[in-house]
């Protein structure tokens, strides 16, 4: 039986201390008091959300029950903060008896709330959005024209069938591209 080499399964370092300094800003913790919460050395905490050190399962459960988020929080993969998926693009399923596919484009997490829009947009000036209630997240999919949206510093230009999804609880924006842009924007509140 071959035995897996437990250095190429660890995670990449890079992702706890982004996860742990993001959870930590979150809280308004500081690093003494993280630190005496989860019973770890303060020099230990400062290794690892420098994205050095070797932190064990037991140390990084403690650090999320200190935190209040659960151990994946922790250890999982860092998500974009914006998604395109471009017309054509996305998981399809066709239907065997109509011209009838379906595209899933994003799964509601339980809990979540969304509300649907359809927006009209004309070229020349852009619509700039405050900050929504934390947690917000917008979806969007182009109807026709172009339109370029996100996040401030990560807009993105968009055409006609063009899905995209991104925070909604930082300040971004809307410009249409093209004359009679209109799209279907959906905003999901935890």
């Amino acid at each position: 039986m071959e035995r897996t080499n437990m250095a190429e399964s660890r995670l990449p370092l890079e992702w706890i201390a982004a996860s742990l300094r993001r959870e930590r800003a979150r809280t308004g913790l500081s690093l003494s008091e993280l630190a005496k919460r989860a019973g770890i050395a303060k020099s230990t905490l400062s290794q690892l959300e420098a994205g050095g050190g070797n932190p064990s399962v037991e140390t990084l459960w403690a650090l999320g029950v200190a935190l209040g988020v659960p151990f994946s929080a922790l250890v999982e993969p860092p998500v974009p903060s914006v998604q395109v998926i471009r017309a054509g693009q996305g998981p399809t399923v066709a239907s065997e008896k109509a011209e009838y596919a379906a595209t899933l484009l994003s799964a509601s997490p339980p809990g979540a709330r969304r509300d649907i829009y359809h927006l009209r947009a004309e070229p020349g000036a852009v619509r700039e959005s405050e900050p929504h209630i934390p947690g917000s997240v917008e979806h969007l999919i182009v109807s026709t024209g172009r339109l370029k949206a996100g996040p401030a510093a990560e807009t993105v230009e968009l055409d006609a069938g063009d899905y995209m999804t991104y925070r909604g609880d930082v300040p971004h924006s809307y410009e249409a591209l093209a004359p009679g842009t209109t799209f279907v924007l959906v905003m999901q509140h935890m």
